[in-house]
Order: C-alpha cells, then structure tokens, then sequence
C-alpha cells in the first residue's frame, strides 16, 4: 500500500508541473501579443490622430481640396536699397576759404540751387575785379574799333593801327569770359564786389553728412555737404549664376526690410549686369522701386526679394494646411469612420459584454480621424502653396485646410495618452 501512495503522488506532481509550465507558456505569449499591439499602436499614433465631436467644433478645423491655381515660380535674392549716381550730391569747392555761414542741418530737404553755405576768399574779389576792368576796355576798344575800322577802309590811316586795335579787343573780351566762367563756376554775382562763395546744391534731396564747421577752412577736393535724392531709390540685388538666365528687364519683383517689419514693397528690374560682381559668381540686378514707396528708405537697407520668374497652373493648398515635422512637411486628410472591431473584441476580457460593446459604439460614433500625408512643397504665392503627394489620395478626399497645426501638436503628444 506505500508504494501505490507514493506512486499516486508523483502522478499528482507530474501533472501540477505540466499545468504549471502551459501556464507560464501561455502568459508569456499573451504578454508578448499585448506587447506587439501596444508597439503597433503606437507606431500608428503617429501618422494617425483622433478627436472628439467636441474638439473637432471647439478648435474650427475646417477641410478642403486641392485646387488648380496660378501660382507665381519666383527666384530669392538679397541686396540692397541704392541711390543712382545722378541723384546722389556730394558737394565741395572750387576755391578754398574759411567757412563763412552754414544755412542748413542734417536730415533737412534742400532745392535745386538751395545756398548751403559761404566761404570767404579775398580772391573772388579780384576775379571781380578783372571782370569789370575787362568789361570797361571791351567798351572803350569797341568804339575804337569802329573809327579805325571805318579810317581804314577810307585809306586815311595805316592798316596796322587797325589791326593793333582789333588784336587788344580780342584780347580783352577773352579776359572777361574767362572771368565770367570763373565767377559763374563759383556761383557768384558777375556785378558789384564780394568775397563770399555760395556753395549750392546742384539737386533737390536730403542733407546727409556735413563735413565743416563755421570758421574752419575749406579745401578743394574734399566733400562738405552730401545730398540725397531718395525718390528714384533702386534696388541692387545679387542674383547667382545658376538663375541668371531666368531673369529679364521688365519682371516684378517682391522684396522685404528684413529690419524694417518685413515691410513689403514692389518693384520692377530697369538692369542686368554683364560681369560678375565679385568672387560669390553673383550678378548684379537693378530694380525699380515703386516711387510711392521709395520716398521713406534710406540707401544701404537690407532687403530679401522674390523675383517672379513665369506663371503656371500647379496644385495648391492654403499655406496653413502644410505644417512641418523635422525635415518633411505634411497634410492630414479626414478618414471616413469605420468601426474597429479588433478594440471591441480587446476589451471584452477586462469588462462585461454590453460594456464592452458600448464602448466600443461610443468610441466609433463620437471620434473623428485624421492621418498625415507626407507631402514636398513647392512655391508659395497670394496664400496658397504648390504641393507635390508622395502617395496618392482620393479624388475627394478632406484635406485639413485650418487647424493642421493644432493636429501636428495633438500627434506629438499623443504617445503619452495611448495605453
């Protein structure tokens, strides 16, 4: 009778272990399954996201399609504001002397032929001098010129009195023009006698820099005043080598102040360059800058330009519906419910039945799905931007067009909510 007893218990022992052991076997392989479906939802998390009714309304999404739109190809190009040479003044002196007054201040708008200052020089008095004993010859020698003349022809006097008369004439009116051209250069008064010399703007503008104080003295050769006309300010811009060929006289161009609020301001290119404006093989390009918007820059402003190349038919999407994650760029399009059975069927083991099942209708009915598509954008143009599918979609899919930022957050955090 022991050995049966003994015999039964290790029966008994050899069935607890093999029990035992398809136990284990089976948690492990059910802790593996939920391992991988946990992994899978996951990675699914993040192409796909999930609202309610109640967010969906509270944020605003709205949805859309892709259109066919005219869209500007532009080329980028930085440079800067310029003033052509012929409305830029610096002015200096002819003649040296002390500064006698100074009229204007920096910053302030002169006319044409506005005095902005006097110098005095002594020798000014002495071409004014010359001037008027030249004039007073001219007179007395022009009458003499006529009764030699007229004694000549009558054979009273010899013809050389009349030839030595004619030769001092010329003399003397050559003396006055150069005078004249002397006193006409220096912008003073070819009547009565100064020392002063009106230095004068030879066009209307801006005082820039003044380089001279009152009693200092004047040099020639060195600038004493710089005015600026800012109505025909240009734009020169740096076009490379690659894109050269694109660009033509006559095409828009759209540009920034990059430090002015990104001000925008048109403009059209007036100039092309024939040579290379330095080692970056860049070409200069000149454009026209609307006058109504010039008035206000200043020559030497940084600015970024979109130059408009062709117009063409493209497939777009408000700039808003394309949101950037790392380096690609995507749009969510709204997928059509369907109910997961897979979830229904998961959850059936941790609750009863018509829990389980309603939940299952309630998550299906109350969520609204999303999944991104990654697309490559292209040129951006009156609000709407080129894009290019990586994969296709339906004819009349939904396409996100305002709120695809707020998805774009929702995907990045929705890992942390999924269980």
């Amino acid at each position: 009778m022991k050995n049966i007893f003994i015999n039964n218990s290790s029966n008994t022992g050899t069935k607890f272990n093999l029990l035992l052991l398809a136990s284990c076997f089976l948690l492990l392989t059910s802790c593996g399954e939920k391992k991988t479906e946990e992994t899978h939802e996951e990675e699914k998390s993040e192409s796909e996201v999930a609202l309610t009714e109640a967010q969906f309304k509270t944020i605003g999404i709205e949805t859309g399609s892709i259109e066919m739109k005219n869209l500007n190809t532009v080329i980028k190009a930085n440079g800067y504001t310029a003033v052509p040479p012929q409305n830029m003044a610096n002015i200096s002196t002819l003649i040296g002397g002390v500064v006698k007054d100074i009229y204007v201040l920096e910053g302030t708008y002169v006319a044409k032929g506005k005095t902005l200052a006097t110098i005095q020089n002594l020798e000014v008095t002495e071409m004014q001098e010359d001037y008027n004993s030249a004039i007073a010859n001219i007179e007395y020698l022009q009458l003499e010129y006529n009764r030699q003349k007229t004694l000549s022809d009558e054979n009273v006097n010899p013809r050389k009195t009349f030839q030595e008369v004619k030769s001092k004439l010329a003399v003397e009116r050559a003396r006055a023009q150069a005078a004249k051209n002397k006193l006409q250069a220096l912008n003073v008064s070819l009547k009565g006698s100064t020392s002063l010399i009106p230095i004068v703007s030879p066009i209307s503008g801006y005082v820039g820099k003044i380089s001279i104080t009152k009693g200092a003295f004047a040099e020639t050769g060195v600038t004493l005043f710089e005015v600026v006309d800012n109505s025909q300010m240009h734009l020169d811009l740096n076009v490379f080598e690659k894109d050269l060929g694109k660009i033509s006289v006559g095409q828009e161009v759209d540009f920034v102040l990059t430090n002015q609020s990104n001000k925008s301001i048109r403009g059209k290119i007036f100039g092309i360059n024939k040579s290379f404006s330095n080692e970056s093989k860049t070409v200069a390009v000149h454009a026209k800058i609307n006058p109504g918007d010039a008035k206000d820059l200043i020559s030497g402003m940084y600015v970024a330009a979109n130059i408009n190349i062709t117009n063409q038919t493209v497939q777009a999407l408000p700039k808003d519906a394309i949101v950037r994650n790392g380096d690609k760029y995507y749009i969510y399009v709204q997928e059509e419910h369907q109910e997961e059975e897979p979830k229904v069927k998961k959850k059936e083991h941790k609750h009863k039945e018509g829990e389980a099942h309603t939940e299952g209708e309630k998550e299906g009915h109350n969520e609204v799905h999303f999944k991104a598509i990654e697309v490559m954008p292209g040129t951006t143009d009156l609000g709407y931007t080129e894009v290019k599918l990586v994969e296709e979609i339906q004819a009349n899919a939904k396409i996100v067009i305002k709120g695809a930022f707020y998805l774009l957050a929702t995907s990045k955090g929705g890992g942390e909510h999924e269980h």
